[in-house]
C-alpha cells in the first residue's frame, strides 16, 4: 500500500520507450464510436466519464524582468445521464495580488451531440463566461457548456498566464464525481529553478517520464519608454510527465473527514533558484513562517500592542480571584458568553481587538485572538494555535505553509495544566474543542513554532443507556429510559434542542420506537452546563398487541440498525470522529401468561487480538426477568484500507446480532 504522502525522488525517474498518449490529445478528435458509447467498463453505473484530462505548465521569461507560468488544460468528458450534467459547469480559479493577477488568454469549449447519425458541435459563446470575486485574492471564471444533453461529449481547453511561480495549483488525477480514463500532467522546469513535488493519495502512476533538453529564455524589462533591458538565458530544461490510466471515481464513504485528504494529486512548491540567477533557497521553516505571522498586522501585531484599553474593561472579570485556573475560567466564560461569532474559519483579522470587544462580534480568529490578549493582560501564559479543521484537510508537519491552516484556538498554561480553549462557540465547554479541530498536526503561534497533535484517538466518547420494560394487563409495554451520552453527542443534542425545541427533540426519539409509542415525563439534566455531558430521562409506552407470539428486541430503539460501511471495498482510511465505548443495559419483565420461546445466544466478538475493538452481547433469564447487556468498544479511531474488510464484517455481525429478537409465546 502506498503511503499517504510520498516525496518523489524525481532524480531517479527515467523514461522508458515512447510516452503513451491519450487518444484525445488533439482538440476535436471525437468519433461516432465515442458518441455512441453508453457504458464504460471502468464503472457501468457512472453518470459521466472523463475521457481525457491533460495539463501542461512551463516557465517562460516575461517583460517585467522575471519569469511566468504558462498553464494549459485540455479535457474531454462524456456525459451519460442527467446527474452527469454537473460536469458541464466549469470553474477556473485565478489568483489575484494587488495589481498582479492571473489571466485566461485562451478559452475554447465545444459540446458535441449526435443527431441523425451526425456529430453536431455547439461552441461556447464569450457572453456565457463570467468572473466572480471570491475574496481579496481569489477569482473564479465560470461557464456552463451549451446544449448539454444525455450522451453529450464536452471538450474544453484554456491557457492561463501567471506571474506567481512559487506555488503551482495541484494537479488532480482523480475526480470525486466521475471515473477518469486518462489523466496526465506535464511540467517543464529550467535548471535555474528547482521544485519539490509531493504525490498524495493511494494510487500508483501508470507512467512517469523525465527528459532533458536545452532551451532559451528571453527576459526583458522596460526602464523607460525608450529603453528596455533584454537578456537571454540558454539552459537545460527538464520535462516531467506523470500519468494515470483508468482512475476510479473517489466516492465519499461514511466516516470520512475530508475527501481532499485522499484524492490522487500532485502538489508543487518552489524550492530554490540557482545559477545564473542569484542563488536562493525558498524552503521555509515553521519558525520563519511563525515569525512572519507574528509580525503581521492582521494577526500577531494585534497581540503585541499594549492593549491598555483593557484596564477598566477586563480587570473586573477576575477581581478577587487568587487561583489561576479560576481566572482562566472566568475570562473564558465571559468571552464565550458575551461575543457572537460571525465567521467559522480563517486565521486573519479584519478589525482591531478593541473593535471586537466594543461590538461583541468577530470571526473565530478575532474572538480567540481577543481571548489570548485578555489572558495575557491578566498575566497568563497564552498563545494562539493554528489548526486545519477536518473539512479543510490534513496539515503536514514537513510542509511549513501558513495556508495549511484555517482555524485558530488558544493555548493557556497555568503552571499546573495546559488548557486548549475555543470561545467562539456558545455551547462549547471549558477546555473543550470542536470535533473539527481533532485533525492531526497543528502549530502554536510562538517564536519556536511549537508543534502539536490533536488526534481523534485522544477523544473517548462513553455512552450508557439503561432501560427497564414490563407489560401490563392491558397488553401495553411500558418502561423507563435513562441515557448518558458522551460529551460530543451531548453537544449535538444541545444544539438540536436550541434549534427546534425539546418537544420536537423527544418526538423524534419517540418515532424511533415505532408508531404506537408514547413518551411521557421527559427530562434533561445539565442541559445548560456545557462543561459536562447531559443526561436524558423519559418513560416510554409501546403497544405490541395481544398476539399469541410477541417479539421484543432487547436493544429497543438503540443499537445499530444497518452497517455504516456499505461499500464492498475502500481505498482510503476509515476516520472515526473519536474512540467510543457504548453500553446498552435492559431489564425485561416476562409478561404474565407468556413464556420465553426463543432467546438470542450470547456473543463476544473481537476485531483485534487485544480486544481494543470488541463487541459483547450478554443475555440471561432468571425466573421472571431477562437481563441484557450490549457493549461496543471502538479503538483506535483510524483504520487503514487494509483493515477495512475486517471492520466491515465486524459491523455486519454486530448489526445482525443487535437485531435479533426475544420471542415470547402465550402459554396454553
Amino acid at each position: 500500500m502506498k503511503s499517504l504522502l510520498t516525496l518523489l525522488l524525481i532524480i531517479s525517474m527515467s523514461a522508458i520507450g515512447q510516452n503513451p498518449q491519450s487518444p484525445y490529445s488533439k482538440f476535436g478528435n471525437i468519433t461516432l464510436e465515442d458518441m455512441q458509447r453508453k457504458i464504460y467498463p471502468i464503472d457501468s453505473n457512472a453518470n459521466a466519464v472523463i475521457l481525457s484530462d491533460i495539463g501542461e505548465t512551463a516557465l517562460k521569461g516575461n517583460s517585467t524582468g522575471w519569469f511566468s507560468f504558462t498553464i494549459k488544460r485540455h479535457a474531454v468528458v462524456h456525459i451519460l445521464n442527467k446527474t452527469g450534467y454537473r460536469e458541464a459547469t466549469l470553474q477556473i480559479p485565478l489568483y489575484v495580488d494587488g495589481r498582479n493577477k492571473e489571466e485566461i488568454t485562451r478559452l475554447k469549449a465545444v459540446t458535441y451531440n449526435l443527431e441523425n447519425g451526425k456529430i453536431i458541435t455547439t461552441k461556447l459563446e464569450k457572453s456565457a463566461q463570467f468572473t466572480e470575486d471570491v475574496d481579496l485574492h481569489h477569482q473564479l471564471v465560470k461557464f456552463t457548456m451549451p446544449q448539454v444533453k444525455e450522451g453529450s461529449i464536452i471538450e474544453y481547453q484554456y491557457e492561463v498566464n501567471s506571474d506567481f511561480i512559487s506555488v503551482l495549483d495541484p494537479w488532480y488525477f482523480q475526480s470525486t464525481t466521475a471515473p477518469t480514463l486518462w489523466s496526465e500532467f506535464n511540467f517543464s522546469v529550467p535548471d535555474f529553478f528547482s521544485y519539490d513535488f509531493l504525490s498524495r493519495g493511494y494510487l500508483p502512476f501508470s507512467f512517469t517520464s523525465k527528459k532533458v533538453r536545452t532551451d532559451d529564455f528571453d527576459v526583458s524589462n522596460s526602464r523607460s519608454t525608450s529603453a528596455t533591458d533584454r537578456a537571454r538565458i540558454s539552459t537545460g530544461v527538464t520535462d516531467y510527465v506523470w500519468a494515470m490510466k483508468d482512475v476510479p471515481e473517489l466516492k465519499v464513504e461514511s466516516f470520512t473527514n475530508s475527501i481532499r485528504n485522499h484524492i490522487a494529486r500532485m502538489e508543487f512548491q518552489l524550492a530554490s533558484q540557482n545559477h545564473p540567477l542569484l542563488t536562493r533557497d525558498f524552503r521555509s521553516t515553521w519558525q520563519a513562517v511563525m515569525k512572519s505571522l507574528l509580525e503581521s498586522e492582521n494577526f500577531g501585531e494585534k497581540l503585541n500592542s499594549s492593549n491598555g484599553w483593557m484596564s477598566t474593561e477586563v480587570k473586573p472579570l477576575y477581581a478577587g480571584m487568587n487561583n489561576t485556573a479560576d481566572k482562566v475560567k472566568a475570562i473564558f466564560y465571559y468571552v464565550r458568553d458575551h461575543f457572537t461569532c460571525t465567521g467559522n474559519t480563517g486565521i486573519f483579522t479584519n478589525q482591531s481587538l478593541k473593535d471586537v470587544f466594543k461590538t461583541k462580534k468577530g470571526s473565530v480568529a478575532e474572538i480567540n485572538l481577543l481571548l489570548t490578549a485578555i489572558l495575557r493582560y491578566a498575566g497568563m501564559e497564552a498563545a494562539p494555535v493554528l489548526i486545519s479543521t477536518r473539512a479543510h484537510g490534513y496539515a503536514f508537519e514537513f510542509s511549513p505553509m501558513i495556508n495549511n491552516f484555517n482555524y485558530v484556538i488558544v493555548s493557556c498554561n497555568d503552571d499546573q495544566q495546559n488548557y486548549y480553549l475555543d470561545a467562539s462557540d456558545e455551547r462549547l465547554g471549558f477546555n473543550k474543542l470542536p470535533l473539527e479541530c481533532y485533525n492531526g498536526h497543528a502549530r502554536m503561534a510562538n517564536p519556536v513554532a511549537t508543534g502539536l497533535n490533536f488526534s481523534a484517538d485522544a477523544l473517548k466518547e462513553t455512552k450508557t443507556t439503561v432501560l427497564f420494560f414490563s407489560r401490563d394487563k392491558e397488553g401495553k409495554w411500558g418502561g423507563s429510559v435513562t441515557q448518558s451520552p458522551g460529551y460530543y453527542e451531548s453537544y449535538q443534542i444541545r444544539k438540536s434542542i436550541a434549534e427546534k425545541g425539546s418537544e420536537k427533540f423527544f418526538k423524534e426519539i419517540q418515532e424511533t420506537y415505532g408508531p404506537a409509542s408514547v413518551i411521557t415525563q421527559p427530562s434533561i439534566d445539565a442541559l445548560q452546563n456545557y462543561d459536562i455531558p447531559l443526561t436524558l430521562k423519559y418513560n416510554i409506552q409501546l403497544n405490541t398487541g395481544d398476539d399469541d407470539i410477541i417479539y421484543i428486541n432487547p436493544t429497543f430503539a438503540e443499537g445499530y440498525k444497518k452497517n455504516p460501511f456499505s461499500a464492498a471495498e475502500r481505498d482510503y482510511p476509515v476516520e472515526m470522529p473519536y474512540t467510543s465505548d457504548e453500553t446498552i443495559i435492559s431489564t425485561i419483565s416476562i409478561p404474565d401468561g407468556y413464556m420465553v420461546d426463543e432467546i438470542p445466544k450470547q456473543m463476544i466478538l473481537k476485531l483485534d487480538p487485544e480486544g481494543n475493538t470488541v463487541f459483547e452481547y450478554r443475555i440471561s433469564q432468571s425466573e421472571k426477568l431477562i437481563s441484557f447487556k450490549s457493549r461496543m468498544k471502538i479503538n483506535p479511531a483510524l483504520y487503514m484500507p487494509e483493515a477495512y474488510p475486517g471492520l466491515r464484517e465486524f459491523f455486519n455481525l454486530v448489526v445482525k446480532k443487535q437485531n435479533e429478537q426475544i420471542v415470547f409465546k402465550k402459554k396454553k
